[in-house]
């Protein structure tokens, strides 16, 4: 029997959001009845979008969650707090970055629209590296820290997913990050406007945004109780986050139309397979170390 009340609440919420979600707004947008906006409003040159809200909401959300894990394993809050600012500053450039740098032959072309991430653009694996590396940097460098690099990865890792989980919905109100043409009776209306270049001439397409957002959701429901109820050694989060996501990112991204691209092979489906095996080796490694 589950006795981690804060897990419950979670799980029952995100049950009803999905659930609310998939009967009252995704069968209109889908069958193409009702498109969506990606601005909320606009207040003289200020835009607020649906993107910039749904990733900032994903990014409160987890670190509310992370903060009650933290003092379950004894984290000094001032700590947390100053990983988490860092965290988020160094996620934002590598996800703009890693986007920018294999999309060069455009942004080289019209470098102003670098700095302008709420038009979209932001590869999630580069936000992985970021807010990996500012932990390692964090916990290295900062004196009398409370908590271990492998630790403040687990930490981060028991509820990155949720944050994907929302930040997804932002592709969706964008029309982005979308599969291929399809017939399935979940098939995805693209206006035209939106559609990538080839496929004009088809309206339904896979609704991949939301295939990942599922499966982040599952990930997250999965390492947050695991995380707080089961752990057993350092790095076990962070092994099981990097294997689990990346398994559904890899299938997922063969399926989409605008994959960033190295010599011919899509760039998220190479990491992927990357971070599987890393993920794998590093969860060996550790659990070996911890039964010597």
């Amino acid at each position: 029997m589950i006795k981690d009340k804060l897990y419950i609440r979670v799980l029952v919420i995100s049950i009803l959001i999905f659930t609310l979600l998939g009967i009252l707004l995704l069968p209109k947008v889908f069958s193409g009845e009702v498109i969506v906006n990606p601005i909320i409003f606009t207040l003289g040159p200020l835009q607020i979008r649906w993107y910039g809200l749904l990733i900032a909401s994903g990014v409160f959300l987890s670190f509310y969650l992370a903060t009650d894990t933290a003092k379950k394993w004894n984290f000094d809050e001032n700590d947390l707090s100053n990983a988490v600012i860092i965290g988020i500053i160094f996620a934002i450039i590598g996800a703009r970055l890693y986007y920018v740098i294999f999309n060069w032959d455009i942004y080289s072309k019209m470098p102003s629209e670098i700095f302008k991430t709420w038009h979209g653009g932001m590869a999630i694996h580069g936000g992985i590296l970021g807010a990996l590396l500012s932990v390692y940097i964090y916990t290295k460098l900062k004196k009398n820290i409370s908590f271990t690099f492998l630790q403040g990865l687990d930490l981060m890792a028991h509820v990155l997913p949720l944050g994907q989980a929302i930040g997804r919905w932002g592709n969706f109100f964008n029309y982005e990050a979308y599969g291929g043409p399809t017939s399935l009776p979940w098939k995805m209306f693209v206006p035209n406007p939106f559609r990538m270049p080839g496929y004009e001439n088809y309206e339904y397409f896979h609704p991949t945004f939301l295939y990942e957002s599922i499966w982040d959701l599952i990930i997250f429901l999965f390492l947050f109780y695991y995380a707080r109820n089961k752990k057993k050694f350092d790095g076990e989060i962070i092994s099981l986050y990097l294997i689990l996501y990346s398994l559904g990112r890899g299938v997922i991204e063969i399926l989409r139309t605008d994959s960033l691209m190295f010599l011919g092979m899509k760039v998220a489906v190479l990491i992927s397979i990357f971070f599987i095996i890393f993920g794998i080796i590093l969860y060996i490694s550790l659990k070996k170390k911890m039964e010597v």
